[in-house]
């Protein structure tokens, strides 16, 4: 086979991240680069977290060893630190937070020291958002950011006719905060008014009035279920990045969150576009959303989230990320 431009090690461990380097090899492609994916075999599934960074990173050595002998790359980007940690050649580093922020404790025994080395000797970082470089242990490699692009997914559908008045996303229920979710749809529900929660088996959701759980969704239904929703809810308890609340935006939602830790990309984007549905207050944001919306906010949120689209994310990728990586 002929040499590749660049090697994109995937780790592939979620849909998420799937998605997302499906995008990034697409934006690589779209610049005039050759692009090859090398994508890590899914290891046993292992009891701690420590565990499962190690036989994910072992998985991903090994598909960056194949790769790299199969396309013989001029650059070789790892998606995720995870990815990187057992790099058997240095690249590029695409990453959402990096242990330092999420693996506290002995969650991260042995990853956040390995991790300050590969971030120092990296030739180039690429966080998805300026919040994921604020909490890179520095000193680090040179940086470019390049956000998960988001797009609205169908023709905007005004307010009026939305007919779902709340929806959350909790395919981690913990994660995502989904009790907290809950106690302030039974303070602030009124009337037949629904919170619909995607992302879990229903069984899993404990019963309540205006309750109802929509199950594990196609993407595609997924976004079809944003179109009609007149609110986003979601309280996480740290957040990585959020594709979630972007789409959301993107679709046309008010979006009511706590201020969760972590490079949140929605949640500055949240707080200009109405403070008033950010806090800990999730009851009170609720009815300021579904009572008191603020005027223009749909149009307001299609104009933040620009940098977010994919023409955005492609003239990065273009004009800097392609001759950073290649130089």
């Amino acid at each position: 086979m002929s040499a590749a431009d660049v090697l994109l090690v995937s780790l592939g461990s979620t849909a998420g991240l799937r998605a997302a380097d499906a995008e990034l090899a697409g934006a690589l492609e779209r610049a005039g680069a050759m692009v090859a994916v090398a994508s890590a075999d899914a290891p046993r599934e292992v009891r701690t977290l420590a565990l499962t960074d190690l036989v994910w990173a072992r998985a991903a050595r090994a598909a960056a060893v194949r790769g790299i002998a199969e396309h013989r790359p001029r650059a070789v980007v790892y998606s995720t630190v995870t990815a990187a940690l057992l790099w058997p050649r240095p690249g590029a580093i695409r990453y959402d937070a990096p242990a330092a922020g999420n693996r506290p404790g002995r969650h991260g025994v042995w990853q956040r020291p390995l991790e300050r080395r590969r971030l120092r000797s990296a030739p180039l970082l690429v966080p998805l958002t300026p919040g994921t470089l604020a909490e890179t242990p520095s000193p680090h490699a040179s940086a470019i950011v390049l956000p998960i692009p988001v797009e609205p997914s169908g023709p905007h559908v005004a307010r009026a006719d939305r007919d779902v008045a709340v929806l959350a996303y909790a395919a981690d229920p913990a994660k995502k905060g989904l009790d907290a979710m809950l106690d302030a749809w039974a303070s602030a529900r009124r009337g037949d008014e629904e919170l619909v929660v995607a992302g879990l088996d229903p069984a899993r959701i404990p019963r309540a009035d205006g309750v109802r759980g929509a199950g594990v969704l196609t993407p595609a239904a997924y976004r079809a279920l944003l179109r009609r929703s007149r609110v986003y809810l979601t309280a996480p308890r740290r957040e990585d990045y959020g594709v979630a609340q972007l789409e959301a935006l993107a679709d046309g939602c008010l979006l009511v969150t706590t201020r969760a830790p972590g490079p949140y990309a929605a949640l500055p984007l949240a707080e200009r576009l109405d403070r008033r549905l950010v806090g800990d207050d999730l009851a009170g944001a609720l009815r300021v959303a579904l009572d008191d919306p603020a005027p223009g906010y749909a149009e307001r949120a299609a104009a933040e989230i620009a940098p977010y689209r994919r023409a955005a994310v492609d003239a990065t990728v273009a004009g800097e990320l392609l001759p950073a990586l290649l130089a």
